[in-house]
C-alpha cells in the first residue's frame, strides 16, 4: 500500500483509477459532503481531515463500503465527528500500522488527530500526551512539510485550553499550506481563545471560502464567532440549518447540542432541553448534551431530574466545570455537604487534567473566587491573562478582584468584558449580572439597574445560586427617583484610585 502526499491528488486519481461504485441503497439521507467522502472512500482513498490518504494497487477491486476505522477517515475528512467506536477502531487501526510502519509520517499524525479528537469528547485527557507522542514521532519521520502535524499540534494546543499554542500552530500550518481548509479550523479557536476577535472573524472568513462541502466543524466555528459578535439568532438558524442536513448520528448530535447551549444562553431552556434530548436520541454517547440537560433542567426548577442529569454527565465526560455547577446547585438547595463533595471532585479533575498539560486556569479561578481563596483566584487569572486575555477571562477576573475587594480593578477588567471595541458584544447573564453587582458597590445605581435588568432578561435561570441573588439586588435598588438621575456618574476617584483603570494593580 502507498502512502501519498496530498489528499486532493491521490482523490483525483483514484477516481480516475477505478470504476464507479453500483448505487447502494441507504437507510438515511446522507449530506453533500458526506456523500462525496463515501464515494472517495469506495473507490480506495481513505483521508483523516487530510491527514492519512491510503491508495491500493489499481488491479484490486473497488472496495466494499468502509468499517469503522473508515468511517471515522470520512468523518474527518468533511469536518464532521466521528462516532466514538468508530474513533476508536480507527486508533487501533493506526497503532497497529505504526508499530510495523514507524517510519510512517502521515499514520503518526493521524494517530495524533485521533487522539485528541477522543481525549475531548470524553475528556479522557490522558489521550492528550499521546497524541503530543505521535505528533512528535510524525515529525521526526517528516521534518519538513508537514502541516499534517502541525494541524494536529493546533488541535492538541487548543484541546488543553493552550490557545497561544493553538494559534501559533495554526498560523505555521496556514503559512505551509494556505489553500487547506482544515488548517484555519484551529486557527478561529486560537484568536477567540487569546481575545483577537477581529482575526477570528478574517480567519473565519478564509476558513468558510476554502471549505465547500464541509461540515460540522466549520458550521460550529460560525456559530461560535456569531455568538462572540452577539448575533445570537444568526447562530441559532446557522445550527438549526446544519442540523436537518447533517449525515450521521454524531454529526446531528454535535449540532443539535450546542444548539441547546445556545438556548439556554438565550433564557429558553425548555427549547434547550428539546435540544439535549434530541442530541442523545441521535447519539447516546454525546455526553457534552447530558451536561446541558441539567442546565435546562435546573434553570426548569426540575432540580432533582437536573442532579441526576450531573451525576451522569461527570461519569460520561468527568469536566471540572460540570463539578462546579452541581456543587453550586446543591449550594442553592442548601445541601453545603453534597456541595463540598462536588469541590473536592473538581480540585481533583484539575490536578488529573493539569498532569496531561491541560489548562484548567479559568474554572479554577472561577472556582476559587466564590468558594475558595479570591486572591489566589486574582493571582491565576491575571498569569492567564497575561497568556489568553479574552473575554471570558475578563469577567472571571473582574470577578475575582470583586470577592476581593478591589472593586475599582473589578469594574475595569468586567468593564473590558462588555466593551464592544474590545470583542466585548457576547450577550451573557453572568457578565451582565457580575458587572451589575460591581457598579452597585460604587455607588454606580443607574448603571446596576440596568446591567441587573439585562442579566435577568438575558436568562433568568442562568445560576441557580446566583440568579436569585440578581433578582434580589435589583429589588434593593428600586426604582429610580422621578425625574431620572441627577447625576449618573460619581465624582471622579482620586488619582491613585483611578489608576486601576489603566494597570490594575496586582491584589
Amino acid at each position: 500500500m502507498e502512502i501519498a502526499e496530498n489528499a486532493e491528488d491521490v482523490q483525483t486519481s483514484a477516481r480516475a483509477v477505478a470504476p464507479a461504485p453500483e448505487p447502494v441503497a441507504a437507510p438515511r439521507r446522507r449530506s453533500p459532503a458526506v456523500r462525496r467522502a463515501l464515494v472517495a472512500a469506495v473507490t480506495g482513498c481513505a483521508v483523516l481531515g487530510g491527514v492519512l490518504v491510503l491508495l491500493p494497487d489499481e488491479k484490486q477491486e473497488p472496495a466494499a463500503l468502509p468499517g469503522p476505522a473508515g468511517r471515522a477517515v470520512i468523518a474527518a475528512a468533511v469536518g464532521a465527528p466521528a462516532a466514538l467506536p468508530d474513533l476508536s477502531a480507527l486508533i487501533g487501526e493506526r497503532e497497529a500500522r505504526v508499530r510495523t510502519h514507524p517510519r510512517d509520517g502521515l499514520s503518526w499524525a493521524a494517530l495524533g488527530a485521533a487522539y485528541v479528537e477522543r481525549g475531548s469528547r470524553t475528556a479522557r485527557t490522558a489521550d492528550y500526551p499521546k497524541a503530543e507522542r505521535a505528533l512528535r514521532s510524525s515529525l521526526a519521520a517528516r521534518p519538513e512539510g508537514n502541516v499534517e502535524a502541525l494541524d494536529g499540534f493546533a488541535a492538541l494546543a487548543a484541546a488543553r485550553g493552550d490557545w497561544r499554542g493553538a494559534r501559533e500552530y495554526g498560523e505555521a500550518a496556514v503559512k505551509l499550506a494556505p489553500k487547506r481548509w482544515s488548517s484555519y479550523v484551529s486557527l478561529v479557536d486560537g484568536y477567540r481563545g487569546t481575545g483577537d476577535y477581529k482575526a477570528a472573524d478574517r480567519t473565519l472568513e478564509k476558513l468558510t471560502g476554502l471549505s465547500a462541502g464541509a461540515g460540522t466543524a466549520v458550521t460550529l466555528r460560525t456559530a461560535a464567532v456569531y455568538g462572540d459578535r452577539g448575533w445570537r439568532e444568526d447562530a441559532a438558524a446557522v445550527l438549526a440549518d446544519a442540523s436537518a442536513r447533517a449525515g450521521t448520528p454524531a454529526e446531528r448530535a454535535a449540532l443539535l447540542q450546542r444548539g441547546g447551549d445556545l438556548a439556554w444562553d438565550r433564557g429558553e431552556p425548555a427549547d434547550a432541553l428539546r435540544h439535549q434530548d434530541a442530541a442523545l436520541a441521535a447519539d447516546p454517547s454525546a455526553h457534552a448534551a447530558l451536561a446541558g440537560r441539567a442546565r435546562a433542567l435546573a434553570s426548569l426548577g426540575r432540580t432533582a431530574e437536573a442532579v441526576k442529569a450531573y451525576r451522569l454527565a461527570l461519569a460520561k465526560q468527568p469536566e471540572p466545570e460540570y463539578a462546579l455547577e452541581l456543587g453550586e446547585l446543591y449550594a442553592s438547595l442548601g445541601d453545603e455537604r453534597a456541595a463540598d463533595a462536588q469541590y473536592g471532585v473538581l480540585r481533583a479533575r484539575v490536578a488529573a487534567q493539569r498532569a496531561h498539560g491541560v489548562d484548567d486556569a479559568l474554572v479554577l479561578g472561577r472556582f476559587e473566587a466564590d468558594h475558595g481563596d479570591p486572591e489566589a483566584a486574582v493571582a491565576r487569572l491575571r498569569a492567564e491573562w497575561s497568556r489568553a486575555p479574552g473575554i471570558a477571562v475578563a469577567d472571571a477576573l473582574g470577578w475575582a478582584y470583586h470577592r476581593a475587594g478591589d472593586e475599582d480593578a473589578a469594574h475595569w477588567f468586567l468593564r473590558r468584558a462588555t466593551d464592544r471595541q474590545k470583542g466585548g458584544t457576547v450577550r451573557n447573564a453572568s457578565y451582565s449580572y457580575h458587572l451589575g453587582v460591581v457598579e452597585r458597590e460604587l455607588g454606580l445605581y443607574g448603571a446596576a439597574r440596568r446591567h441587573l435588568g439585562e442579566a435577568l432578561r438575558i436568562n433568568p435561570g442562568f445560576s441557580p445560586l446566583y440568579g436569585p441573588d440578581a433578582r434580589e439586588a435589583l429589588d434593593a435598588l428600586g426604582s429610580p427617583p422621578e425625574g431620572g438621575v441627577p447625576q449618573m456618574w460619581p465624582p471622579k476617584p482620586p488619582v491613585a484610585a483611578a489608576s486601576h483603570r489603566v494597570a490594575p494593580k496586582r491584589r
